[in-house]
């Protein structure tokens, strides 16, 4: 048992960002789908601990739990403490989270070919936002949702995954991938048929998630044009992340070591410097390169080592 756990961490230790957003997701979902089974074997009610993590329609239940517009996309089952297990939700909850992975996967992936990992990153967070927020919105705007505004929760990663679809489609809107049944599809009828899905749901049973889909997909859209303009959205997530991230890296707590001087070898460590620089300044040179031949050509245009340098430094 040790050593798969091992395994298991250093997978994720030394996974793509896609991966371990997909470890995250799946550990939160087996460990909350665990606590429920167990507490019902034994037929105790089950504290409604995880409709904290959910995100509520109403404000005024958002206002008493702010945290939500984040948690929310990590969660992947309703545990209600007036249900009891069954088949169907086991088999409702499977599937959520197996379609949103498989989709968190497959465009992850491609998605990394077109930007970066902090990117990916910073994307799946905003885009659950305004999801997220798109929800509340319309719930507490239409009068279709008059009665359920109150009791009406969101949860899963669908907005943030279709975010992520959104950007690189916008990206490479020509980009080809293969389909069962279909074949080759371009992007950017993919995401055409996925949203217009969504406009024509939003008004079935499944509403909220179908309007959370279509906020995620405006935030994809909305970063991949404001980043083709050179304006970052994501660099505030990534900074708060980044900032938080490093409250809970060992580094942080250890004292810095006095500074010592050294006299002499000055000229032996400028050169240093200045090999470390000309050879970051050659990568950059290069990336850039690939960058441009990429967007006039096309990701098929390019060398199989060209795709390995740009995978290589999106991993950076």
């Amino acid at each position: 048992m040790g050593h798969i756990i091992t395994d298991l961490k250093e997978t994720f230790r030394r996974g793509n960002i896609f991966i371990q957003l997909i470890y995250i997701n799946v550990s939160i979902f087996i460990i909350g789908t665990l606590i429920n089974v167990f507490l019902q074997l034994f037929q105790h009610s089950i504290p409604d601990i995880f409709g904290i993590f959910a995100l509520p329609a109403s404000f005024i239940r958002f206002f008493h739990q702010p945290w939500s517009i984040i948690t929310y996309m990590f969660m992947h089952g309703d545990f209600n403490a007036a249900q009891l297990i069954t088949y169907m939700f086991m088999h409702a909850g499977l599937l959520h989270i197996l379609f949103n992975m498989l989709w968190l996967y497959w465009f992850g992936s491609l998605f990394l070919h077109f930007f970066s990992a902090k990117h990916l990153r910073g994307l799946y967070i905003l885009g659950g936002i305004l999801g997220g927020l798109l929800y509340m919105v319309a719930y507490n705007v239409f009068p279709l949702f008059n009665q359920e505004v109150a009791v009406s929760t969101l949860v899963g990663a669908s907005a943030s995954v279709l975010a992520i679809v959104a950007a690189t489609a916008y990206r490479e809107p020509n980009y080809r991938v293969q389909l069962f049944l279909f074949g080759a599809i371009r992007l950017k009828y993919l995401a055409l048929v996925v949203i217009g899905i969504d406009v024509l749901s939003i008004t079935s049973s499944n509403a909220g998630g179908h309007i959370a889909h279509l906020g995620g997909a405006l935030a994809g859209l909305w970063f991949a044009a404001s980043l083709s303009k050179g304006a970052d959205l994501t660099a505030w997530i990534n900074w708060l992340l980044d900032a938080f991230i490093s409250l809970f890296q060992k580094k942080t707590w250890k004292h810095k070591p006095k500074m010592k001087v050294h006299y002499g070898g000055g000229t032996t460590s400028r050169e240093k410097d200045y090999d470390y620089n000309a050879h970051k300044k050659a990568q950059s040179d290069e990336i850039d390169r690939i960058l441009d031949k990429l967007k006039k050509s096309g990701y098929d245009s390019l060398t199989t080592e060209e795709k390995k340098s740009l995978f290589d430094a999106s991993k950076r």
